[in-house]
């Protein structure tokens, strides 16, 4: 359900990714200098774990756990704390 609700700024995401895939493959194809290559294949790796983070945060806070569920406050606090987990692990 996430990701149909997110869907406009999720292929928005996926679409800059594949802009930067395209610059990847054109910098090798022109013989660009390794360093500017590997930059840019740097951004298109934060930019797929920007993407991973997101639709993963979504699968945690709609599927794993009712963040309006007030019976258990434990739980959804151990969800926020996995999401913060896994955006700095993806930094």
């Amino acid at each position: 359900m996430h990701t149909k609700n997110d869907k406009k700024k999720l292929l928005n995401r996926v679409s800059r990714i594949r802009g930067q895939l395209d610059a990847i493959e054109r910098g090798l194809e022109k013989d660009d200098d390794c360093s500017k290559v590997l930059q840019t294949i740097a951004a298109c790796r934060g930019a797929m774990n920007g993407l991973m983070s997101e639709v993963l945060e979504g699968h945690i806070l709609s599927h794993l756990v009712d963040v309006d569920d007030p019976s258990q406050p434990e739980r959804v606090e151990a969800a926020y704390d996995l999401v913060d987990i896994v955006r700095s692990y993806l930094k």
